[in-house]
């Protein structure tokens, strides 16, 4: 099969993928908004409301209202908790593709992810508008900000290689993965900054910054409030791009010694 044809397969599939996702509800797509929207207002009224989360942050030189930079945070975790859910059932879901000799399944992941990015556009111009509705000061480094979301979709793919090889083998895996999700929304950090971890929390700090959603997530917030660009802090850069080849090396290798397997088994 040609780039080409490749290329149009994984869209059309990827378009089809989502359109099924909602397919026979009245809502259809707009159920897909729904729930990110809903935990948007939900933990604005929490944090800004009860917890007078704001004070905090202007106490550590973050000037944006809570319900933008909280949101900052949220749209790449969503596209990131979706798209792992959804790239890891690529195998299963597509089962009659996999059992087919001539298909290319190292597409299927591709399909699964590429799927769960039409809603991550949406919220992604969703941000922008209220960024500019809120009266923030714009900067050239808004730019970047499908730099990063390019970043989210390599490090899902990476992961999404490895978790829907071994889902075909151990299905429990989906429990563990969606019980790593909760944590690691609090672990990445979306809800609150890593400014707030200083003096004997130092080392703590350093440890959530070994996170490579935290490079995202923080790559996001910088674009829009700080006007930093990725390079300034090549370190951090260097070990993304680290972490994410190793995580795609090993969910290739995972996926060829285990790809003879699939038809078996599914």
């Amino acid at each position: 099969m040609t780039d080409g044809k490749n290329r149009k397969l994984i869209w059309k599939l990827a378009k089809n993928d989502f359109k099924k996702r909602y397919a026979g509800s009245y809502m259809g797509a707009l159920w897909a908004l729904v729930q990110p929207v809903v935990t948007v207002v939900l933990y604005y009224f929490v944090f800004e409301v009860v917890f007078q989360n704001r004070s905090q942050m202007l106490a550590n030189g973050i000037e944006a209202p809570y319900v933008l930079w909280l949101t900052a945070g949220l749209v790449p975790w969503f596209y990131f908790s979706e798209a792992v859910m959804q790239g890891m059932y690529a195998f299963l879901e597509y089962n009659y593709l996999v059992k087919k000799v001539v298909f290319e399944i190292r597409v299927l992941p591709v399909v699964k992810v590429l799927g769960a990015s039409f809603i991550h556009v949406f919220f992604a111009a969703v941000l922008l508008l209220m960024y500019f509705i809120y009266g923030m000061k714009p900067s050239l480094c808004l730019l970047q900000l499908p730099y990063y979301s390019f970043c989210m979709f390599l490090l899902i793919l990476a992961i999404s290689y490895t978790t829907s090889a071994i889902v075909v083998f151990f299905r429990d895996l989906a429990q563990i993965v969606n019980i790593l999700m909760q944590i690691g929304m609090w672990a990445t950090p979306i809800l609150w900054d890593l400014s707030f971890l200083r003096g004997r929390w130092e080392a703590l700090r350093i440890f959530f910054q070994l996170n490579p959603v935290y490079y995202i997530v923080n790559g996001y917030r910088e674009s829009l409030f700080e006007g930093r660009w990725f390079w300034q802090d090549l370190s951090l850069t260097l070990y993304f791009w680290g972490v994410t080849l190793i995580l795609y090396g090993i969910g290739m290798t995972l996926f060829k010694r285990c790809k003879v397997h699939f038809a078996d088994v599914l």
